[in-house]
């Protein structure tokens, strides 16, 4: 009996540039970037870069929380067009988040309940915080799972918004940038972080023509530092090259990198980049448009990069010049177009975890 595939059936991103994904897709395809600069956040004493949803802009609905409202919203919109039960007991929700509602010390897991209890469902929701990873991870969790029966469906939102502890965490590294961040480039000084919520509603079934697949998926940890990536990128090696498997690599559009623009992330992915032979692959990555959105970054690119193919495009890098790492990895300044119908997406985070995922459109 041939296995089944896990095919998307419906997503939404909901964040500074927009409320849906095809606005967001189009927001950056234009070059636009929801980056500003916030001089005294929370009344921090330094500035910092950020991309920020507008509370106001948000529609209240009872949650106790603006994570919960926002993750709860995505979830709304990428149910509304999926056409499935998501109160079923064959319904998975799965909430991916780095820190959750870290200020009020709100369990991510009774988040994660009040979000499915809104739809019905009485099944014990996931929840998948493994550093920046989380997104990726949170769909490789949902793969398993549909793929061995487990359920018919899953609802994966990964969602993050930023503090005081997070962003003076960040500063307490020297990682922040209070310019715009510029991902592999040799003059980039740091990271930006930000906001969003992002789901993919999931099924495993045989695909049809022109239906998207999670062909493949790896979660690795090098265990190298607590803070500090892999200097020889060994686990972002291996989670690629186990989620590639044997597919061709000369049909992929582009790698969608985690390009965080700090030095030692960018030059550890490059180095996996380079030792898993896709040096010639188009790299990039959207962070410069999104800032980096910790738990909801993984589903938000991945959504981006579908749509960024279904119009065959290949996304510039936002502010990349000049080759700020060690190989020279073929990282595009301006769009280009494709016909090719799959991609990669990389995500690395501290203490040592990597993930990797291989999207594919099926052929018509």
């Amino acid at each position: 009996m041939e296995r089944p595939t896990t095919v998307i059936l419906a997503h939404n991103i909901l964040s500074p540039l927009g409320a849906t994904s095809q606005a967001n897709y189009e927001s950056v395809a234009a070059g636009r970037s929801g980056l500003r600069l916030h001089e005294h956040p929370w009344h921090l004493p330094e500035p910092a870069m950020l991309s920020l949803i507008d509370r106001h802009a948000v529609a209240g609905d009872g949650s106790p929380c603006f994570f919960e409202q926002i993750a709860l919203l995505s979830a709304s919109q990428a149910l509304s067009q999926a056409g499935i039960d998501a109160a079923s007991p064959r319904t998975l929700f799965i909430l991916s988040s780095t820190k959750g509602e870290i200020s009020t010390f709100r369990p991510l897991h009774a988040s994660a309940a009040s979000i499915a209890s809104h739809f019905g469902n009485s099944n014990l929701p996931l929840c998948v915080s493994n550093a920046c990873t989380s997104g990726v991870s949170a769909l490789i969790v949902a793969k398993r799972l549909l793929e061995c029966g487990a359920y018919d469906h899953a609802v994966v939102t990964g969602a993050d918004v930023q503090s005081p502890f997070i962003v003076s965490g960040f500063q307490s590294f020297k990682a922040l940038s209070t310019e715009p961040c510029r991902p592999f480039d040799r003059d980039r000084a740091g990271l930006n972080l930000g906001e969003a919520a992002a789901t993919i509603i999931l099924t495993a079934k045989k695909p049809a023509p022109g239906e998207w697949t999670l062909a493949g998926g790896a979660i690795n940890n090098d265990a190298n530092h607590i803070s500090g990536p892999s200097r020889t990128g060994e686990g972002a090696l291996r989670a690629l090259q186990h989620a590639l498997g044997d597919f061709d690599t000369a049909q992929l559009a582009f790698v969608n990198a985690h390009g965080t623009a700090t030095p030692y992330n960018d030059e550890m992915e490059a180095i996996a980049i380079h030792r898993a032979g896709l040096d010639a692959v188009p790299v990039g990555s959207l962070k410069p448009h999104f800032g980096h959105t910790m738990g909801a970054a993984g589903i938000l690119e991945t959504i981006v990069s579908i749509l960024a193919v279904d119009n065959h495009t290949i996304l510039p890098t936002l502010g990349y010049a000049n080759c700020g790492v060690s190989h020279n990895l073929n990282i595009l300044q301006h769009k280009e177009t494709t016909d090719k119908r799959a991609f990669v997406k990389m995500l690395s985070g501290f203490g040592g975890c990597n993930a990797a995922i291989l999207c594919r459109k099926e052929d018509a």
